[in-house]
C-alpha cells in the first residue's frame, strides 16, 4: 500500500518514510505502567500519542497490532535509583499481597484511559505472565557469552556487547562516560563493569515476588520484560517501538542489546519518543516527588490544582502540542485547553446540523480555496511526524467559517456542495476518530459516578494507611462541591449530593 507517512525515528534522528515490514500491516509496542502506584499527568502524554499514532496507522489502512505491557514485577533500575522490585517495595508498605497491589493499581490505570477515550491495546502482556520467556531468553544470551551468572543474579555484558554493536547510539550516551558516572548501587561489586545491567536477580531471603529459575530463585529485570514480550506478539523485528524520552536510556537502550544478541539482529525500525511534561520547567515524575495523580487531575485535589479537569480537556491540551516539544504544565494552559476544546466541539456541533443549498459551484472561489487547502492539510500535517497541534490550528481557521454560516455572516453556498461535505468528513473523521476527542459534558456525566466510588476507594485505602491527611483532604475537597461523605459502622462509605 501506498502512503506518505513520515515520522521522526529517534534512532537515526531523522525523519523516515513509513514502510512496514508487511504491507498491509503494522506491529506497535508501547512500553507500558509500572502498576506499583497511580498513573500520573506524565504518563498521560505517551499513551494518548501512542493512542493517536495507532488510530492514524489504522486510517491510512492498515491492520494494526497495539501491544502495551503492564509491568507488575522486577522493575528495578541500575542508573540512578536503588535496585529495588517496586512493585514487591510499594506492596509492603501498603500491606497487600503484591498481585492485590498490581490488580488494583491495573485497574486504575484502565479507567484513567478509559475517561482519556483511549482505545484498548489489541494485546496487554503482563510481566509476571512471561517469566517462562524471559528466562529463555536471558539463557541464549547467556550461551552466546553476552551475560554471566553470579551468585544467583545475572548480569548482561555491556562492554563486551559495546566492542562489536554501537551501544549509545539511541541515546546518544558513550559508554566511557557511563562507566565514570555509574553510581555505586547494590550488586555493583559482583558486576564485571559498573556499566553492566542486571537481566535477573537473586531474591533476598524477605523478598515477596520470585520464581524458580536456572540461576536459583529470583525475579526479572526490567529492560527483559519488553524485550521477551515485544518479540512474541510481534516478531523479532517489528515495526514501531513507542514510549518516553526518558525510557530512552537505560530501557530502552537495553532493550536493543539484548534483542539484539538473542535473535541476531536489532529488533525495531522505528523508534518513536514523546517528550515530557514538566512543572515550573522541571520533569514531572514520582522521583523528583512533583507529579499529580490522574485521580487528583479529575478531581482537583492536588494543592497545584486550581480546579478539577475533565480528562478530554487534558487529551486536547497534550494533542495542541507536538509530541516531540516539552509541555510545560498551568493551570492557565489547562483552563484555556478546556475553552478552545469547548469552543471547537460546539463549531463541530453546528456543522453537523447545517444544511447546504447544493450547489455545484462555489460563489466564493477564494473561500471554497482557501477551506479545500486547510481541509487538505490535515492528512499533511499528520504525515508529517504526527503534527495534531497544526491539525488543530487548521481546525480553528475553519471554525469562524462554520460559525459564520450559522450566524449568515457566510452564505450557505459561499462554498461548493462538495467542498461542504469534505469539511463536514474532515471534522468527523479527524476530531472524533483520529485524535479521539468527545464531548465533554457527555462524558462527564457518564463516568462522574466511576470517579466518585474511585475516590471512596483511594480514601478508604489512605484510612487503612493510616493516611489520615490524605483522608481528610480527599473528604473536605468533596464537601467543597457539595459531595458528603460518611463513614458508617460497618465500614462502608456512602456519599449524597447537596
Amino acid at each position: 500500500m501506498e502512503h506518505n507517512f513520515h515520522i521522526y525515528n529517534s534512532y537515526t534522528r531523522q525523519k523516515e518514510k513509513f514502510v512496514s515490514i508487511v504491507p498491509g500491516y503494522a506491529g506497535l509496542y508501547v512500553c507500558g505502567p509500572t502498576v506499583s502506584g497511580e498513573s500520573h499527568l506524565g504518563h498521560a502524554r505517551p499513551y494518548i500519542t501512542f493512542d493517536v499514532v495507532q488510530r492514524y496507522l489504522k486510517h491510512i489502512g492498515y491492520r494494526v497490532r497495539y501491544v502495551r505491557n503492564i509491568t507488575d514485577a522486577g522493575h528495578f533500575e541500575e542508573e540512578g535509583r536503588e535496585a529495588i522490585d517496586k512493585v514487591s517495595e510499594k506492596a509492603k508498605l501498603e500491606k497487600l499481597e503484591p498481585m492485590e497491589l498490581v490488580h488494583k493499581y491495573t485497574n486504575l490505570f484502565h479507567h484513567g484511559m478509559r475517561l482519556f477515550n483511549n482505545e484498548d491495546p489489541a494485546i496487554e502482556p503482563t510481566a509476571t505472565g512471561h517469566i517462562v520467556e524471559q528466562i529463555s531468553m536471558i539463557e541464549t544470551i547467556i550461551e552466546k557469552g553476552y551475560a554471566y551468572e553470579v551468585n544467583g543474579s545475572v548480569y548482561f555484558d555491556v562492554t563486551k556487547y559495546a566492542a562489536e554493536y554501537p551501544y549509545g547510539k539511541l541515546s546518544g550516551r558513550v559508554l566511557e562516560d557511563q562507566l565514570e558516572t555509574t553510581r555505586d548501587l547494590d550488586g555493583q561489586d559482583e558486576k564485571r563493569n559498573k556499566a553492566d545491567f542486571a537481566l535477573w536477580k537473586k531474591a533476598p531471603p524477605e523478598h515477596i515476588m520470585r520464581w524458580k529459575s536456572p540461576w536459583g530463585e529470583g525475579f526479572p529485570g526490567w529492560h527483559i520484560e519488553c524485550s521477551a514480550m515485544s518479540s512474541k506478539y510481534l516478531g523479532e523485528v517489528f515495526d514501531i517501538h513507542g514510549g518516553g524520552m526518558d525510557l530512552q536510556f537505560p530501557h530502552h537502550e537495553s532493550e536493543i542489546a539484548q534483542s539484539t544478541i538473542a535473535h541476531g539482529h536489532a529488533p525495531v525500525n522505528y523508534w518513536m519518543h514523546n517528550n515530557m511534561i514538566t512543572i515550573n520547567g522541571k520533569k514531572m515524575g514520582k522521583s523528583y516527588n512533583n507529579f499529580i495523580t490522574l485521580t487528583q487531575l479529575f478531581t482537583g485535589t492536588h494543592p497545584v490544582l486550581e480546579q478539577a479537569y475533565h480528562p478530554l480537556v487534558v487529551r486536547f491540551y497534550i494533542l495542541q502540542t507536538h509530541y516531540r516539544s516539552t509541555l510545560d504544565f498551568s493551570n492557565e494552559a489547562l483552563q484555556a485547553s478546556e475553552k478552545a476544546a469547548r469552543r471547537l466541539w460546539e463549531a463541530y456541533e453546528i456543522l453537523k446540523k447545517l444544511a447546504h443549498p447544493g450547489n455545484t459551484e462555489a460563489k466564493d472561489t477564494k473561500l471554497d480555496d482557501q477551506v479545500n487547502t486547510w481541509i487538505k492539510e490535515f492528512a499533511e500535517f499528520m504525515d508529517d511526524d504526527l503534527n495534531t497541534a497544526k491539525v488543530i490550528a487548521n481546525m480553528f481557521e475553519l471554525a469562524p467559517v462554520i460559525n459564520g454560516m450559522k450566524g449568515g455572516q457566510v452564505k450557505p453556498d459561499a462554498i461548493s456542495f462538495a467542498t461542504f461535505k469534505k469539511l463536514q468528513d474532515a471534522f468527523k473523521v479527524y476530531l472524533e476518530d483520529i485524535l479521539g476527542m468527545q464531548a465533554l459534558q457527555a462524558q462527564q456525566s457518564n463516568k462522574m459516578d466511576h470517579v466518585l466510588s474511585l475516590l471512596i476507594e483511594i480514601r478508604s485505602d489512605a484510612k487503612k494507611r493510616k493516611d489520615f491527611a490524605t483522608s481528610d483532604q480527599i473528604r473536605n475537597r468533596l464537601a467543597e462541591f457539595g459531595v458528603q461523605l460518611k463513614d458508617e459502622k460497618d465500614g462502608t462509605v456512602s456519599y449524597s449530593i447537596e
